[in-house]
């Protein structure tokens, strides 16, 4: 398989930006892409890795930095190919990738097309939450879904827009303390990369649901094998049925929950993660028979889109995704326990789970 559903709604602005460029000569594409590289490029800090959340010790240097070893302070290690921001775990040296690029998609529940909330916490929560990384080194893609319900340090805001305080919320309310447009979004990037020890995050695209219908049905309809059973359905979608979701359908299938049963939303990224695989082979087939399918994707999500890739980024990353691939193994979720709080319920990510994940994803063994 090549590329997923959702980096695809980047190819989408990336073909129309192309198709302009080739009118305006080549020169011009060849100076946004550098432009693009550029800026992209800028954003690559070094995630803070050193000490574990949970431990009290650096395990930046440590010969070998399992999690009981956080409690002790470790002896630094001197290595000639040692760099800043580093990392020596359970005996293994990594570096952090500086050329992978990282984007964060959001599935905002609003139906309607984007427009400023009207008071600063009114932003809409954040149903489904994404991470799209791409490693330019081996011509992956990796996906790692996100609960929404991951309990985490989220800033409050209050309605005239003046910052509160910092505490441990649900991510998904992050993306209401907002305007609904970029500074919700930049407020829940600055929440998810902290969430992933302040993590590079190049770009977001949040994405109302009440354009589900209209992606899915532009490449023909998605199918899949139901998960479980849908409510609010008519029995329509029931477990283990293979169907073909069309209008409404999808927007059911990725949205809807049974709150009154334990740890519903976790069940339902499931289903999100399963989606976004199906579309984007079905984007694919579609684009193979209609040339001008990003063009007119591009046109229906932009009422219902709120995005910061910019024309020269989106240029330079038109020329980096060709080629890439999506593979099951590289389709994650963070592991954890989801436990029923006073009124809602939460979801604890495991700390070690997710240590290792970054390190497998975003970061590559480096030689002693």
């Amino acid at each position: 398989m090549k590329i997923k559903g959702s980096v695809f709604r980047i190819i989408i602005r990336l073909m129309i930006v192309i198709v302009v460029l080739v009118a305006a000569g080549t020169a011009a594409f060849l100076v946004l892409q550098i432009i693009g590289r550029s800026r992209l490029a800028g954003n690559n800090k070094v995630p803070d890795m050193s000490v574990m959340r949970g431990g009290t010790g650096s395990i930046a240097g440590m010969q070998s930095a399992a999690p009981d070893d956080l409690t002790r302070t470790p002896e630094p290690v001197e290595e000639d190919n040692w760099q800043e921001g580093d990392i020596r775990y359970e005996g293994t040296h990594y570096r952090y990738n500086e050329d992978i690029m990282t984007f964060l998609f959001l599935g905002i529940d609003h139906m309607g097309e984007v427009e400023e909330a009207e008071n600063g916490i009114k932003g809409g929560q954040s149903d489904a939450v994404f991470l799209v990384v791409l490693n330019p080194h081996i011509k992956k893609v990796s996906i790692i879904g996100i609960n929404r319900d991951t309990m985490t340090d989220i800033d409050v805001y209050s309605k005239s827009g003046f910052y509160i305080s910092t505490i441990q919320a649900q991510l998904c309310l992050q993306h209401a303390y907002g305007d609904g447009m970029h500074g919700s979004c930049e407020r829940t990037r600055e929440a998810v990369s902290r969430l992933f020890y302040q993590l590079p995050i190049h770009g977001y695209c949040a994405v109302n649901m009440g354009a589900i219908p209209l992606i899915n049905d532009a490449v023909g309809g998605v199918e899949l094998e139901v998960l479980e059973d849908i409510p609010n359905t008519d029995g329509k979608l029931k477990e283990g049925q293979t169907v073909l979701l069309k209008g409404m359908q999808a927007y059911y299938y990725l949205h809807n929950r049974d709150t009154g049963s334990f740890n519903s939303a976790g069940r339902r990224l499931e289903r999100q993660k399963q989606y976004l695989k199906a579309y984007a082979a079905a984007a694919i087939e579609a684009m193979q028979k209609d040339i001008t399918l990003p063009v007119k994707l591009y046109s229906t999500l932009s009422r219902y889109m709120v995005t910061d890739i910019s024309v020269d980024e989106a240029t330079y990353l038109a020329g980096q995704v060709l080629g890439y691939q999506l593979e099951e193994e590289n389709i994650h979720s963070l592991r954890g326990e989801t436990r029923q709080g006073e009124i809602y319920e939460e979801f604890y990510a495991d700390e070690k789970a997710l240590y290792e994940l970054i390190l497998e994803v975003f970061y590559e063994e480096a030689e002693d």
